[in-house]
């Protein structure tokens, strides 16, 4: 039986009956058992947020409206950090000293888990990241940080070579966001090592190409992109500063295949550049052929797209499909691991969601089984996806992780 309680919700379980596990569930009728959020509603990363929000309430009503956690009320408290760092630590104690909630879904940016997680392991409550993807962020603060994404150095040492051989890559000039932490340490410091490693002439390697958050004319980034000619660009930037790139590349006629990270992944990323091939990779795309994957696309597009301050054209990206696995895993270990929610068993409530995440192997996502390594990071499948006629196209599939059948069903 496969173990989802995000599976068992969205397809319309009337009851979802427990699984024997060595805990006694407790009936918890009456009571109510809250998790937090912490997504960027507000700032460069609205987008993302707000697209965050709309699925964590979907989840919720459908919890709820299938039983909730052992007959108790599912709550999710919900706050936007503008993917500001100093709000995420505040929006962070927030939940876990006012609202007492039993582990929290975020923050998102890399930059603002750097400072959220240490704060998590001193209050002693989970934390797991939708988005971040920064190499070592999760492992260097064990063990109550978690994130359910995978490391971008894992995913680039796969997809650079596969795009290389894909367009014939032997020559690429990197343009990357330096203000971001996650783009920053890709452009950097991950891309050049991984072109240096598969034989690739990284053209702008003495004087790289860069930007900042925030800016709204690259014109002369891309000026000097086009002089260098190469067979491809390396884009290291989340998607609200990477449109701004490819406009201006479609401006100034480059038609140079482009391959990014996770931090591409949008439907706004479609539509700057529809002609251009840009490669990616992906734990789940919309268009992933998938009944899990189509029932929760079906269900939250129209939602997402109702919303005044989201795109018309909106569809759920992986960190929407990230953030919805978080708080189905988090309501899975609360039934299935012996939570109370008795305010004198808050401390030992929180233990018992962070054990079992660490234990738990068996949750099946949206894109296939979920499992956190030592380093707290997630191990599941990814996908080598292109834009293509305007919507994200599977070139490839593979796993995180090295161990065999690591992302077995």
């Amino acid at each position: 039986m496969l173990k989802s309680m995000m599976t068992a919700a969205i397809l319309g379980v009337a009851a979802m009956t427990a699984v024997p596990v060595a805990v006694q569930a407790e009936d918890l009728t009456g009571k109510t058992v809250k998790f937090g959020a912490i997504v960027p509603a507000s700032g460069p990363f609205a987008e993302w947020g707000r697209a965050n929000t709309v699925a964590l309430k979907m989840l919720e009503k459908q919890v709820n409206e299938a039983g909730g956690i052992n007959g108790a009320k599912m709550e999710i408290v919900i706050y936007d950090d503008g993917a500001k760092p100093a709000q995420a630590v505040s929006m962070l104690r927030k939940l876990a000293d006012d609202d007492q909630v039993l582990a929290v879904a975020g923050p998102a940016t890399s930059s603002a888990v750097e400072v959220a997680f240490p704060v998590a392991n001193q209050l002693g409550i989970v934390s797991v990241s939708q988005n971040s993807s920064k190499p070592g962020v999760a492992a260097a603060n064990r063990p109550w940080g978690f994130r359910n994404t995978v490391d971008e150095a894992k995913l680039a040492r796969l997809v650079v070579p596969f795009f290389a051989k894909t367009f014939d890559v032997k020559k690429a000039a990197i343009i990357y966001d330096a203000k971001d932490a996650t783009a920053s340490a890709a452009g950097a410091k991950i891309f050049p090592q991984i072109l240096a490693d598969n034989g690739i002439e990284n053209l702008d390697a003495d004087t790289p190409i860069s930007f900042n958050t925030g800016d709204l004319d690259v014109s002369a980034q891309v000026t000097k992109l086009r002089s260098l000619q190469p067979d491809a660009v390396v884009l290291s930037a989340d998607y609200s500063q990477a449109i701004t790139v490819l406009r201006e590349m479609k401006r100034q006629g480059m038609k140079t295949p482009v391959v990014g990270s996770t931090q591409l992944m949008s439907s706004a990323i479609l539509a700057a550049y529809p002609e251009l091939p840009i490669v990616a990779p992906t734990t789940f795309f919309a268009g992933l052929d998938v009944p899990a994957v189509k029932t929760f696309t079906d269900g939250v597009t129209p939602l997402m797209r109702a919303e005044k301050n989201l795109p018309g054209t909106i569809e759920p990206s992986l960190f929407d499909a990230n953030i919805y696995e978080i708080v189905s895993l988090f309501a899975q270990a609360a039934k299935e691991a012996g939570v109370t929610a008795a305010p004198a068993d808050l401390a030992a409530d929180r233990t018992r969601i962070r054990d079992y995440m660490a234990s738990e192997s068996d949750f099946v996502g949206l894109g296939g089984k979920v499992r956190f390594a030592a380093d707290g990071d997630a191990v599941k499948s990814f996908f080598i996806v292109q834009a293509k006629d305007g919507k994200w196209t599977s070139l490839e599939t593979a796993c995180s992780s090295p161990e065999a059948d690591a992302c077995a069903q």
